[in-house]
């Protein structure tokens, strides 16, 4: 009988050893796409989820602004809405202001006259991973990380050719919630005032706001106002028109306290 020896025989054929090396280039694939994943996507997942918090706002605020409008226009004495926060911090604050001055033709002196109206307006705002969206002088407006100030929603101005109606909404308040989860804009108004002028041959308006650049495009675009000058450093827009023939201007003054809670 003849034996025949094994000598150094390998126990893998060439197809295993093809088989564990193309699992180990698979594996090393899947490790490296989930690393990938790791470092790239979860921050992109956080912006989109950042993006979408910042959309929620925006919308929650042009819910609230023709709420608390209802106050300006004397329909209702007092406004609550709630509002979801997402980490921010809601307050009211701010030191914006605006004056009105009008030139009147006084008949019985035959001369002209200039009255001037300043009042401080303040807002509602709230502040979310660098944009601010807020609720000022019957409009809303936000002003995102890179850009402009933008309108969000239009404020209650009136113009047409023999009339202007021109809102100047006085916030009280320093109240201020950080955090997340729902909360109320409590808004309660206080005695509205109307002064009307007729023979108004011209309008100015004056406005100092962190909105500036929005407000700039509002008095040029719906109240078709020269845009006289814009201050960077104080935040301010001039503008002004001229009205041939006159017209009748009304300034209303609509205080307000406003608290969150």
């Amino acid at each position: 009988m003849i034996k025949m020896k094994n000598k150094g025989r390998s126990f893998l054929s060439d197809d295993a050893v093809s088989e564990v090396v193309d699992f180990s280039i698979t594996l090393g694939l899947m490790l490296l796409a989930i690393g990938i994943i790791g470092v790239a996507g979860y921050p992109m997942v956080e912006h989109m989820k950042e993006m979408g918090h910042t959309e929620n706002i925006r919308q929650s605020f042009s819910v609230l602004t023709p709420n608390i409008n209802k106050i300006v226009a004397g329909k209702t004495p007092s406004q609550s809405v709630e509002l979801k926060m997402h980490g921010g911090t809601v307050s009211i604050t701010g030191d914006s202001y605006m004056n009105v001055t009008v030139d009147i033709w006084n008949e019985s002196t035959s001369s002209m006259e200039r009255v001037s109206h300043e009042r401080q307006l303040r807002m509602i705002k709230n502040e979310y991973k660098g944009t601010t969206i807020a609720y000022e002088n019957t409009g809303a407006w936000a002003q995102y990380p890179a850009g402009r100030a933008v309108e969000v929603s239009k404020p209650v101005f009136a113009y047409d050719n023999s009339s202007m109606i021109i809102p100047m909404v006085t916030i009280t308040g320093s109240k201020a919630i950080s955090g997340a989860g729902l909360i109320r804009v409590v808004s309660d108004g206080g005695h509205l005032s109307v002064e009307s002028y007729r023979n108004v041959s011209r309008v100015e308006i004056t406005l100092s706001s962190d909105y500036y650049h929005a407000w700039e495009s509002y008095l040029s675009e719906s109240l078709e106002m020269q845009i006289i000058d814009v201050n960077t450093s104080t935040r301010t827009v001039f503008a002004g028109k001229d009205h041939n023939p006159q017209i009748e201007v009304f300034i209303t003054v609509s205080p307000m306290s406003v608290s969150v809670e």
